[in-house]
């Protein structure tokens, strides 16, 4: 399948969010998955890296706003590049293109990719397919909205997520996800 991870830039190597990450590219490496990520550092240069160690096909989807903006390349692990001008298109291909996605702890940029791609699964705008967020941050962060801001966000939308505390937890609930009829 063709996993798309979203996650912040932050994480530096040897940092627990970057080996989190790395372990999870490549547990999906492992398994046979080609990754996509924003290509460039943080936690997306960990899973390339790790999906990249473990055989797997590395395609980093990036972005001439994002290049304009802050001196960045596409990191070393990426073997296919899929060039966007926009911020708004990478981060639709990112979502047109995959399987599954992932998103790791991340910021701003990471929130919008979630609200994005679930909004655009409950409205059936996009083809069903699982959306895994990574994390307590993110799980405390959602129960804050759902607590806050419950009435517009009935029961059968928060359905769309799935909250797992660590990435092996996420790539085992892909699993079962997957084998379900």
């Amino acid at each position: 399948m063709n996993i798309t991870i979203f996650g912040g830039s932050q994480p530096n190597p040897g940092e627990s969010a970057y080996e989190e990450a790395y372990l999870l590219g490549r547990t999906l490496g492992s398994a046979g998955h080609t990754v996509l990520t924003g290509g460039y550092s943080g936690t997306m240069e960990a899973v390339s890296k790790g999906a990249g160690q473990a055989g797997a096909h590395v395609i980093g989807v990036t972005c001439d706003q994002i290049e304009s903006w802050r001196p960045v390349k596409a990191n070393p692990w990426v073997k296919e590049e899929r060039r966007c001008s926009t911020l708004e298109q990478r981060i639709m291909t990112l979502i047109n293109n995959c399987d599954a996605a992932f998103a790791l702890p991340g910021g701003q940029g990471t929130l919008t990719e979630i609200s994005l791609m679930w909004n655009l699964l409950l409205t059936e705008s996009i083809p069903a397919r699982p959306l895994i967020i990574i994390g307590p941050g993110w799980k405390s962060t959602f129960q804050t909205f759902f607590d806050t801001l419950g009435a517009y966000i009935p029961a059968g939308q928060r359905d769309h997520v799935q909250f797992v505390p660590d990435g092996i937890s996420g790539f085992s609930l892909l699993n079962l996800l997957m084998a379900e009829p």
